[in-house]
């Protein structure tokens, strides 16, 4: 009972926060360096310093690990999306600025999500990450709809298109070696998702 009281201590979450920084950051410089197919527990936890059950007291498996050191960088990802707005050309100028930082994130880590994404990738991460941004997306267009009752595509219809669509597009630009800058994939990404957030925005009628 003693060492479970402890584990609750501020001091253990301490212990537990080090443990799992380690590993992500272990995790994100193997990937770097080698397909996430080809990680080991073993090699993660000898990059981090710890022990191989000191993993297991954590993660079930380096994939499990790979999708929790995305968690916060994911949160980065989704909260840059662009949020629809009243005025047309408000949401225009707001969504060229967040999917340029979006884009930016993403290329911050490129190794680690074009590891993930790729075909020797994660699946349960790829399906994690797409869950997460269709939420999100979701609630922005529940919110821009606020009071409205006419009838448009239903939200959730939306926000899994373009969750999807994103998806596609950041797996192609990742696997090409990021051809073009953030700010370029910005500019020619927001036209394709327009005209689904304009039915959103009071855009559509």
């Amino acid at each position: 009972m003693a060492t479970r009281k402890e584990s609750s201590t501020p001091l253990g979450d301490r212990r537990v926060r080090r443990t799992r920084s380690a590993l992500a950051r272990a995790l994100i410089q193997l990937v770097e360096q080698q397909d996430l197919s080809r990680i080991s527990v073993s090699d993660v936890a000898e990059g981090a310093g710890v022990s191989r059950s000191a993993f297991y007291d954590h993660y079930r498996d380096v994939h499990e690990l790979a999708e929790d050191a995305c968690t916060a960088m994911i949160d980065g990802l989704i909260e840059s999306l662009p949020a629809p707005a009243l005025d047309p050309a408000d949401l225009a100028q707001e969504a060229t600025l967040s999917l340029t930082a979006f884009f930016a994130s993403l290329a911050e880590h490129a190794g680690l999500y074009r590891a993930l994404f790729g075909p020797q990738g994660s699946a349960r991460v790829v399906d994690h990450i797409r869950r997460r941004m269709a939420a999100v997306i979701h609630e922005h267009l529940v919110r821009a709809d606020a009071g409205d009752s006419r009838e448009r595509v239903p939200h959730d219809v939306t926000a899994a298109f373009i969750a999807g669509a994103l998806i596609g597009v950041v797996v192609d630009w990742l696997q090409s070696g990021c051809r073009r800058t953030p700010a370029e994939m910005a500019t020619v990404t927001w036209p394709l998702l327009d005209a689904h957030y304009r039915l959103h925005a009071g855009g559509g009628s």
